[in-house]
């Protein structure tokens, strides 16, 4: 059944795009492109808002600051450019049928925006594209959220999403629309990122001047992406500034970080080109500061330690073309309270290539990279645990502009090398070192009819260790029911093949391996043959868009996520797979166990803009189950409602004070009960104790899995900024953060041998300066 309607679809989507794209080839006219810069270090301006005025032509910039206007009828025309905190510019074209003429812009940052101007700009993207179950987050928006330790976060962020659920201050994790974090990926320039965020669960890998886009995908994302069967969450670095140096340095009660860019060949009237360079660095101290500011929290000090580098070199041609390399270097290590030795490093290589031809209506983008990745876990209770990953990725994209359509379409490579070493709550050992290769081609075109945008898409995904082919059709659409109000709806078929190996008795999550989805998977699931061995998924979102005021705007979404097939590391296996036990169970003997499950739940978004007030609401319905063959349970992240207050207001009579507000509300999360106790006796090859004499290990023994639920969980931040501009010597940033003002004991878990309750962060007042020059 599932086959079939896939292979309808598919058949549908190659009809309906064949069909439009002979249509508009006919066309008889002219074409605008080019890109949009910052006046001030020629950057790229992305999503800036361009449109012919008194037509009704207009688009969006990109990643790159690449525009195309298509189909415009031969004229005179007046093309108005505009962003959010930059002057409008207005420049005078000519169009000619059948040319090509390219009209670079640079726009310089203005004191005050002209408000009427940028909502149109929103409006009209609003209005051109999709735009589901994605947010879209710059810099300029991180930063206007209440900072914990006085220092702007992308984890920070990411945790008042639609959607998104967060389990901790500490070792916490981000779970997005029921989706595990194995089940998320992360692209930074194209690259997979295996672990983006600390152990403190403050702050991530990605230092947040540096970063030109960050584009979350909850659900329901089309099919230039894949591997993944819950979220996308694709992130761009900035080339560096063209125009001179310029970096930033800042310190505050947690850590210091440093970032510093500039042009190593300014581009020239005689040499158009440019070559320019960016690295930042991060690091902790926590473990030090601690001692000193917070031992009310704890008086060994808190016990996290990072550092993250990264740099990058980029050279620009003068049609726009350009090669980028970049590499990384990111750690974490960290000691709880029960956990002896824990930590994690990835680094990695990368290129990216974006051509643009000179008269062919499209951007041609190439990568490849190279990545390693490793954690390490020391119990002390002889059950460590050690995961490794490395692997290449290359790529090619070409997005082709036809009118006001557009058409993405690619092939990926990609491979690498899983090592893995697990032990599970009764000491069996689960052992792998795999080699997998996929190969991946997609294309996903957008159509503009009357009041309709419509995204059909289609990915083949092939997977060679398992010898299987994934047929994932996609498909978005949004009606522009009125002016002020839009409906849409998208889907899809999802699949990957890594798998991560959590223990679900761990009391802290630490540890999060990976490796490669298992050949021995069962034959038979709930009594029906299991045909494949990877997970998949089907995802259905729909929404509305209301623009109450054009101040006040409402975004809501319900969705659906079945996760067809899940493999799970096999908690209750007690034997070894051998032929001494092949009279034993299966369940008590495999190494991996098939699952299936749902995530399903309402997102409401709330905005209001004016002039200096900005107000979020956001709340979250969700719920998440899944099924073992047995029993339906929750799962540990199921958290049925989640809420986010924010606000941030701009005062003082040259608006250099930033105050913001945020309050989090979560109810409670579900957790295994321990029934009882017992001695467990400790048996080893040498020895073969008597019972009677023998002295054994206490020992749980567990109730129904996350039976019972702990607190819920709020919290309130506030955070004040004072900017002081030294003009051309530089501007520095003073900050003063609490986080849990009212310090509100929210439970982290409770350990039941110790029949103790362990908390959350208490609250945590810290001081930042930083200074850009």
């Amino acid at each position: 059944m599932t086959n079939t309607l896939a292979n309808s679809m598919t058949n549908f989507f190659l009809r309906f795009f064949f069909i439009l794209i002979s249509t508009s080839a006919i066309a008889q006219t002219g074409v605008i492109k080019g890109f949009i810069y910052d006046n001030d270090n020629g950057e790229a301006i992305i999503f800036a808002n361009i449109r012919l005025l008194n037509t009704k032509i207009g688009a969006s910039s990109d990643v790159n600051g690449f525009y195309f206007l298509d189909k415009v009828p031969e004229g005179q025309y007046t093309l108005e450019i505009s962003y959010l905190g930059y002057a409008t510019v207005k420049k005078s074209v000519s169009v000619i049928k059948g040319k090509t003429i390219k009209v670079d812009v640079r726009i310089a940052k203005a004191s005050q925006q002209i408000q009427e101007v940028v909502v149109s700009a929103e409006k009209q993207e609003a209005k051109t594209e999709v735009r589901m179950s994605v947010v879209k987050l710059s810099p300029r928006e991180i930063t206007q959220l209440p900072s914990m330790g006085s220092e702007p976060d992308l984890a920070q962020a990411l945790q008042v999403l639609p959607g998104v659920v967060f389990t901790g201050d500490q070792g916490g994790q981000l779970y997005i629309r029921g989706g595990s974090p194995i089940q998320n990926k992360v692209l930074l320039d194209g690259m997979t990122i295996y672990q983006p965020f600390h152990s403190i669960g403050f702050f991530s890998v990605f230092e947040t001047d540096v970063i030109s886009n960050a584009d979350v995908y909850t659900g329901g994302f089309n099919a230039q992406y894949g591997g993944r069967i819950s979220s996308i969450m694709d992130i761009g670095i900035r080339d560096g500034n063209k125009e001179g140096i310029d970096g930033k340095v800042s310190f505050s009660t947690f850590g210091a970080s440093a970032v510093i860019e500039g042009p190593l060949k300014k581009r020239t009237e005689d040499s158009p080109s440019s070559l320019t360079f960016l690295a930042y660095g991060k690091t902790s101290y926590l473990d030090k500061t601690s001692k000193l500011l917070y031992t009310y929290a704890n008086e060994d000090g808190l016990p996290f330690l990072y550092n993250d580098l990264y740099g990058k070199m980029t050279f620009s041609g003068a049609n726009g073309s350009k090669i980028s390399v970049f590499g990384f270097n990111f750690n974490d290590a960290v000691k709880f309270k029960g956990v002896s030795n824990y930590r994690w490093d990835q680094w990695g290589l990368g290129s990216k290539i974006v051509v643009v031809p000179e008269n062919f209506p499209a951007l041609i983008t190439l990568r490849s990279s190279f990545s390693n990745y490793k954690i390490g876990l020391e119990n002390g209770d002889n059950y460590d645990r050690f995961s490794q990953i490395n692997g290449f990725d290359f790529g090619l994209n070409i997005h082709y502009f036809f009118g006001e359509n557009e058409l993405d379409y690619g092939v990926e490579l990609l491979g690498g090398k899983t090592n893995f070493t697990f032990a599970n709550s009764v000491g069996q050992k689960i052992e792998q070192v795999e080699n997998t290769t996929e190969l991946a081609a997609y294309f996903k075109p957008k159509f503009i009819l009357s009041n309709f945008v419509i995204e059909p898409g289609l990915r083949v995904h092939y997977y060679s260790s398992l010898n299987n082919i994934s047929l994932e059709p996609r498909l978005g659409v949004k009606y522009n029911m009125l002016e002020y109000l839009r409906f849409k709806v998208a889907g899809g078929y999802y699949s990957q093949n890594l798998i991560a190996a959590t223990s679900d008795r761990d009391v802290v999550n630490l540890f999060y391996g990976f490796l490669s989805g298992p050949e021995t998977l069962p034959s038979e699931f709930d009594g029906e043959e299991v045909t494949h061995k990877l997970q998949k998924a089907r995802h259905l979102v729909f929404g509305s868009e209301i623009d109450i005021t054009k101040n006040l705007n409402v975004n809501i979404e319900g969705y659906y996520k079945w996760f067809d097939q899940l493999t799970n590391i096999n908690r209750k296996k007690i034997y070894e797979n051998n032929d001494a036990n092949k009279d034993e169970p299966e369940l008590l003997k495999a190494d991996f166990i098939i699952e299936t499950g749902a995530a399903y739940g309402v997102d409401m978004v709330t905005n209001y803009k004016f002039k200096n007030l900005t107000l979020w609401l956001v709340y979250s319905l969700g719920f998440v189950n899944r099924y073992d063959g047995q029993i339906t349970y929750r799962t540990h992240f199921d958290r049925r409602h989640n809420v986010n207050l924010m606000a941030t207001y701009l005062f003082g009579k040259t608006k250099t004070w930033e105050l913001g507000l945020r309050w989090n509300y979560g109810s409670a999360f579900p957790f295994t009960p321990i029934k009882g106790y017992y001695e467990k006796l400790v048996l080893n090859d040498n020895i073969d104790p008597s019972p009677e004499s023998a002295n054994g290990q206490p020992d749980a023994i567990y109730g129904d899995i996350n039976s019972f639920e702990l607190s819920d969980y709020h919290r309130f931040d506030i955070s004040l900024k004072k900017t002081l501009d030294f003009k051309k010597a530089g501007e520095m940033i003073l900050s003063f953060t609490i986080t849990n003002v009212y310090n509100r004991k929210n439970i982290f878990y409770v350990d039941g041998f110790e029949n103790e309750k362990i908390y959350q962060l208490p609250i945590l007042p810290s001081i930042g300066l930083s200074y850009k020059f």
